[in-house]
């Protein structure tokens, strides 16, 4: 009989053994049978919930089911490992680690299967995600941050494969600056002296991901407590592993990355997932020297099965043979775990027929349990409506029939309900009644319920949002000096970092250099590498890296170096970091900043003004479009005081442009999604923002000679935009609207218009048709040239509102051409 170090099993992360490990001398066998058992206990009811949920989805309860079975064994062994304090950024497959850790129960599986919309039943997500999706609380309901060290941390899963693993490198990061800048030590409630190590998880074909090279690598650079496990089951869905990874093992071409004593690196093991005792012993060796060593290591996890397929999608029996089916029903982890209990006499047939008995009798009873839950909130409203239509149809059919057919869904969901409701007031519109009153304002107090349930929390809107920041003037005197716009910058960051430890910033050419336009010019030297800090080419991994220290309670800057640029990270941005709020229903934030540089300059890559694509996949993030340096450097103050996410895009041609240095730099604050009227006229509204900004304002000087006032508005952010209506109450006064924008025809024009005339009613206020001024459907040419032809000009926004004042008044204002 082999068993792995005693030791090695006592981790057990539900017991009281969890924090100190005892000498094997120091504990019978009775005692590690008990544990043993109980390790087999989870994972078979764990297997359980996999087939059971399953079946569930098949019969039509779920819409779609993604479970762990398989990796049972290998993630118990994981599981003891890990502490309060440390943190996971997995993906679906984690379920029994969640089980393990008690990072999520059985009903909570079972809620999430059936997207219970409850922060209770699915802390989840609020029933916000599909199932295996597991996420903590890091936050109180007023947006304040828990004891993070006092829980087992998971953050929220994305399903997008590969995409845990930016964020992993920001979870493992956070424990280095936690552990090697003493000015830190005061956060108690986020790390103990940097102790924490980072877990994640991902299979073995999303391996092949950039985003995991990437991360593997920055890792490896930044040397830091991250310990990667690899569910290796040799197939990518039905795609196996010689399509996938070169030489069909990922461990074997991640070789290079094993360290010596001549170079830092990982230190790599591999083990095979049906090994029980193995298992236990790799993954307490691999996370000792991960934490006490503050080094990243890989356990790849080979020989891995997955019984069920990839998920209710569809069935492996397509597209493995018969020789792997038959290979992964003999080395089942659990099948394999169970036969070595038996032959080690930890346990006997009739004992372990028993367990599995109750096991499979206790997930059938949380099951239904989860489901009467669900339901029974919406039963209620289903009883509700069916008498209030009952009340309204008095005789009349087809609303009769509406309440028949309700009746006899014995299942009803909440749409069913909701839409059965809307159907009978259409119906009975020409028939007003008490009893119809009735249900209109049921319907109507509903609304508000299940904004809340399915639309709310697209930010965190806690006590520390950005929108109740106190706004504060920037002052002058006779003696503040005119400076370059980067001085300005440099001023702004200066003294917020000598103001808050918690303020990092990283980035390409961000530190020895103080970044390409010099904003950060010297704060290296004077706040130390820690804090300032250059990273590679790496742009996924610097969102993911800003990502994860936010989510332990730092305050990142996350550099990327040009607008174009963010293409490199969107899928970060948008997958992860925009949706992180909504995804937890408010239990997560990262309130990272990203900065980054962009609209006008010349050619091709370093002229980008995107805004449509950021605006369409960046909801969740605040989108900063300050004109000036002025203007952005209020914009830093006020979310370096503030707790949610944003985007903040510099005018790339304005570093050197001279502007008035506030006395107050680091402390007065542009508030977002105020409007700002640059410059007040009579006969024409101009919307623009960021460079085209200072163009509008040249071709304003030149219309005044032609006899026509503009009103110049800029909204400064664009998510929020323009909360107080400037736009439409200028409207009032012009009844014209122009929208001057870099990005292409139909873009962020576009965005400004549905907000200018729907969101605020701009529409009623026109007497004319609204106009856009864009750049070209390319990106700019290279040169001046390419620039004056691609890019809205102060000739073409001068020719465009007058021809908006031919249109209106053509004898006043005769053609141009």
């Amino acid at each position: 009989m082999y068993l792995c170090p005693i030791t090695d099993l006592l981790m057990t992360p539900n017991s009281k053994l969890t924090t100190n490990p005892i000498d094997a001398s120091e504990l019978s066998f009775d005692d590690f049978k008990t544990i043993v058992i109980n390790d087999y206990k989870i994972a078979y009811e764990s297997r359980q919930a996999s087939l059971l949920g399953r079946k569930e989805v098949l019969t039509g309860k779920a819409k779609f089911g993604i479970f762990g079975d398989g990796k049972e064994i290998p993630q118990i062994a994981m599981a003891k490992a890990f502490k309060n304090g440390d943190w996971r950024s997995g993906y679906y497959r984690d379920q029994t680690f969640a089980f393990a850790t008690g990072i999520c129960t059985l009903k909570e599986f079972f809620a999430q299967l059936y997207a219970n919309p409850s922060v209770e039943a699915d802390p989840a997500s609020a029933g916000r995600q599909m199932n295996c999706h597991f996420a903590t609380r890091s936050l109180n309901e007023d947006g304040s941050w828990k004891d993070l060290t006092e829980m087992k941390n998971s953050s929220s899963d994305i399903a997008p494969t590969g995409g845990q693993m930016a964020r992993l490198v920001g979870l493992a990061y956070a424990s280095k600056l936690y552990r090697q800048n003493p000015d830190l030590s005061y956060l108690k409630n986020f790390s103990v002296n940097g102790n924490e190590v980072a877990f994640g998880t991902i299979g073995n074909a999303s391996t092949s991901e950039g985003v995991f090279f990437e991360a593997i690598n920055a890792a490896g650079v930044l040397q830091i407590p991250m310990a990667m496990s690899i569910w290796d089951d040799a197939y990518g869905i039905s795609v196996p592993a010689k399509y996938q990874t070169t030489k069909e093992d990922i461990s074997e071409i991640l070789k290079g990355f094993q360290r010596d004593e001549d170079a830092a690196g990982y230190e790599i093991f591999k083990v095979r997932g049906w090994d029980y005792p193995a298992l236990c012993e790799t993954y307490q060796r691999a996370i000792d020297v991960c934490r006490t060593e503050h080094v990243p290591v890989l356990i790849h996890v080979t020989e891995v099965t997955q019984p069920q397929g990839h998920s209710t999608s569809g069935s492996h029996e397509r597209y493995k043979d018969k020789d792997r089916l038959e290979w992964e029903r003999e080395y089942d982890c659990n099948l394999q775990m169970r036969k070595w209990m038996l032959e080690s006499a930890i346990i006997t047939e009739e004992e372990i027929t028993e367990l599995e008995a109750t096991a499979k009798k206790l997930v059938r009873e949380t099951q239904r349990e989860a489901w009467n839950e669900f339901l029974a909130t919406i039963k209620v409203e289903k009883e509700e409506v069916i008498d209030m239509i009952n009340r309204i149809a008095n005789g009349n059919p087809a609303i009769s029939k509406i309440a028949s057919l309700l009746a006899s869904t014995p299942d009803a969901l909440r749409k069913e309900v909701v839409s059965s409701a809307r159907k009978t007031l259409r119906l009975s519109i020409n028939n007003p009644s008490p009893e119809r009153d009735k249900l209109i304002n049921w319907y109507n107090s509903q609304a508000s319920l299940n904004e809340d349930r399915y639309n709310s929390k697209l930010f965190t809107d806690g006590i520390e949002s950005p929108l109740l920041v106190k706004q504060v003037a920037p002052e002058y005197t006779e003696e503040s000096k005119m400076v370059d716009g980067r001085e300005l910058l440099n001023a702004c960051f200066d003294a917020n970092f000598a103001r808050d430890e918690r303020l990092v910033a990283f980035g390409e050419d961000l530190g020895a250099i103080g970044d390409v336009n010099q904003g950060f010019a010297g704060l290296q030297a004077k706040y130390g590498d820690l804090r300032i800090t250059d990273t590679g080419i790496r742009e996924m991994t610097i969102i993911g890296q800003g990502i994860g220290l936010a989510l332990r309670g730092l305050k990142p800057i996350a550099e990327i170096q040009y607008l174009d640029y963010l293409l490199y990270a969107l899928n970060i941005l948008s997958d992860d970091l925009a949706s992180l709020s909504y995804r937890t229903k408010a239990g997560q934030k990262a309130p990272v900043i990203i900065r980054t540089r962009g609209h006008r300059l010349e050619g091709v890559w370093h002229s980008g003004s995107p805004m449509s694509m950021i605006l369409g996949s960046l909801r969740g993030l605040h989108i900063c479009v300050p004109r000036n340096m002025t203007q952005a450097a209020g914009i830093y103050n006020t979310l370096f005081r503030s707790d949610e996410p944003a985007l903040v895009i510099e005018c790339l041609n304005g570093y050197r442009l001279k502007e008035k240095l506030p006395e107050n730099v680091g402390e007065y604050t542009v508030p977002l999604g105020e409007a700002e009227i640059v410059r007040t006229g009579t006969d024409v509204t101009i919307v623009s923002y960021g460079a085209t900004l200072r163009v509008v304002e040249e071709a304003a000087e030149e219309l005044v000679q032609l006899g026509i006032s503009v009103e110049i508005i800029d909204p400064q952010t664009l998510l929020p935009f323009d909360t107080k209506q400037i736009c439409a109450e200028s409207l009032k006064k012009t009844n014209k609207l122009l929208v001057v924008d870099e990005d292409v025809p139909g873009g962020g024009a576009a965005f400004i218009l549905q907000q200018v005339l729907e969101a605020q009613n701009g529409y009623y206020h026109l007497d004319g048709q609204p106009r856009t001024l864009t750049a070209k459907a390319h990106r700019p040419p290279y040169g001046s040239d390419g620039d004056y032809f691609s890019k809205p000009s102060v000739d073409d926004i001068i020719e465009t509102v007058y021809q908006i004042m031919h249109d209106n008044n053509a004898s006043k204002y005769p053609s141009i051409f």
